[in-house]
């Protein structure tokens, strides 16, 4: 067999290009990796705040806020004081 026949039938197999195969998942299990760093990160922050008296449910709270479109946030915070002043409170 030559070389280039014997390339071709390690990286085509059945179909499918192993080689591209194994570097996509390669790609992904690095990603993977990269994103438990990165939560673990968020959590020592999280102790961090916590540890320095900040309220981490709050905190939780103002960055899912600070992810939404101000026009949501207004809309939210008014059907909030509405539902609040029908309630009494």
């Amino acid at each position: 067999m030559s070389e280039t026949a014997e390339k071709n039938q390690d990286s085509d197999v059945g179909g499918i290009a192993a080689d591209r195969l194994r570097s996509i998942i390669e790609r992904i299990e690095r990603l993977e990796e990269e994103r438990k760093a990165l939560g673990d990160d968020i959590k020592d922050i999280y102790a961090e705040a916590k540890s320095a008296g900040f309220d981490v449910k709050v905190i939780r709270q103002v960055i899912r806020i600070r992810k939404q479109e101000p026009a949501d946030v207004e809309e939210m915070e008014t059907l909030l004081d509405l539902y609040r002043r029908a309630l009494g409170m």
